[in-house]
């Protein structure tokens, strides 16, 4: 786009934009600092020629770490200087739930942010720490959220909140702002992806109050992610070599085809993301031989260093387009990932970790693996069971009878035990009773028109079942 229309087009969004008072001065300087550097083309092609495979100096192994201080009291000056943030802006709406996804019940009644809350309490009381949680939420999950952790109120952890930053959405035809239009609702805003937490960090003054407080790393996860818990061998790890920052890696599965990696490029560690990579390298991308490890968006990160880079306005992480339709409007949100910050940072490095550390529930596929004894609950950590010998979980896929959590729930008298179960696919209307066991390779469809319920204390095992009669 020649540089007089980009000039004109921002110029125009920028006067629409000063009158919406929803947002604060620093939103929209954000939104049109994304917006000009979106329209300026500034995303640079990767060179794919110039990709390297990082090293081990680059991507550490797990097993490499040194061991950290067995020593209570020097454990405790680790802890005292981390914070653990979870990103809480996503609402359950693909599974069919109202409010924020964190509240979503996981286990024996708890939900994701039980869990969260009783690991951070457990490491408090052993150590005599003080680790608190930060919550970043959206607009769309913050009022929720505000209700939900008065229940935390009186247990040993400090549990603070901020809002990541509140976009309008830009309407495709001209570029101007939705909530100029009429839509005065929440469907005229969208949170800009996870890539913004360094600034609403910043500018919701939570930075300034950690820095003053003698905080050094703060531990960001996804709050649906049940891996994601503080880990005393990468925190040592980082104090001691002084990294910026750090990914968690993990090996690629055929599942995770799509997930980012890192690569060696120019010297520094990258962030590559499919939407990065050139057509014609596509399948070479999601081939698990060359690439071997995917982003678990587990990330460590030190706070002098997001002060410096946000003061900085150093962190032009790649724009994500994503095209949206409100009415039939088609609008566009411009968004980035905080994963792909990782090449400002000095002394950056990638780990790479165990699958335990990857456990992010999406879908009640995930929900079934979870609740199974496949896994059970010590101290808010969820455990894999040791008789489970496969080192990978099974494959699962649910027909959308079983998408929402309250259907999923009730086709379920009891959750079958699934320890020995390679994969399942479970299609049409089809119940299951308490006390199953599913072993081997399981296919079970109920025809159209046919409800087929599996009794109880059956025991499945590598069989294709077509109707009542192949229980």
């Amino acid at each position: 786009m020649a540089a007089v229309a980009v000039d004109e087009k921002i110029s125009k969004l920028r006067s629409a934009v000063a009158g919406l008072d929803q947002i604060s001065e620093k939103e929209k300087s954000g939104f049109i600092n994304l917006v000009s550097r979106y329209l300026s083309g500034e995303a640079q092609q990767i060179e794919w020629s110039k990709i390297q495979t990082p090293t081990d100096e680059v991507v550490l192994p797990y097993d490499s770490l040194e061991p950290y201080p067995e020593d209570l009291e020097e454990t405790k000056k680790l802890l005292d200087k981390l914070v653990v943030l979870k990103l809480n802006g996503g609402l359950g709406t693909t599974m069919g739930c109202t409010g924020p996804k964190s509240v979503i019940e996981v286990r024996n009644g708890f939900t994701f942010l039980d869990l969260i809350v009783i690991q951070i309490e457990s490491l408090n009381k052993k150590y005599g720490c003080n680790v608190p949680l930060l919550l970043m939420n959206s607009f769309n999950t913050h009022e929720d959220t505000l209700k939900i952790v008065e229940k935390y109120s009186n247990s040993n952890i400090e549990i603070h909140t901020f809002n990541q930053s509140q976009y309008p959405r830009l309407v495709v035809e001209d570029f101007m702002p939705l909530p100029c239009k009429g839509h005065t609702g929440k469907d005229g805003w969208y949170p800009p992806g996870h890539g913004d937490v360094f600034p609403s960090l910043m500018n919701s003054g939570k930075l300034d109050a950690l820095l003053s407080r003698g905080k050094e790393y703060v531990f960001i996860a996804n709050s649906d992610n049940l891996g994601a818990v503080v880990d005393l061998k990468i925190l040592n790890h980082l104090i001691n070599h002084q990294n910026e920052y750090c990914m968690e890696v993990t090996p690629k599965t055929l599942a995770d085809v799509k997930g980012g990696t890192l690569i060696s490029y120019e010297g520094r560690v990258q962030l590559l993301e499919i939407a990065q990579v050139p057509d014609a390298h596509v399948n070479e991308f999601k081939s698990i031989e060359k690439f071997k490890i995917f982003n678990t968006n587990n990330l460590w990160v030190n706070l002098k260093a997001i002060k410096r880079l946000v003061e900085d306005d150093a962190l032009k992480m790649e724009i994500i387009p994503n095209p949206k339709e409100v009415d039939g409007v088609k609008v566009l949100q411009l968004e980035t990932a905080a994963g792909a910050a990782i090449r400002f940072f000095d002394n950056a490095i990638g780990i790479n970790v165990p699958r335990s550390r990857f456990l992010p529930v999406k879908a009640t596929s995930d929900l079934l693996l979870v609740q199974s004894d496949l896994y059970t609950l010590v101290d808010g950590f969820v455990i894999r069971n040791k008789a489970r010998t496969n080192p990978a979980n099974p494959s699962i896929e649910l027909g959308p009878e079983f998408k929402k959590v309250g259907n999923f729930l009730s086709r379920f008298k009891s959750i079958p035990s699934i320890v020995e179960l390679d994969s399942l696919k479970v299609s049409g209307d089809v119940w299951f009773g308490s006390g199953i066991v599913l072993k081997g390779n399981l296919s079970i469809t109920a025809k159209p028109g046919i409800t087929l319920e599996i009794p109880d204390g059956a025991v499945l095992g590598n069989k294709v079942i077509n109707g009542p009669e192949g229980i």
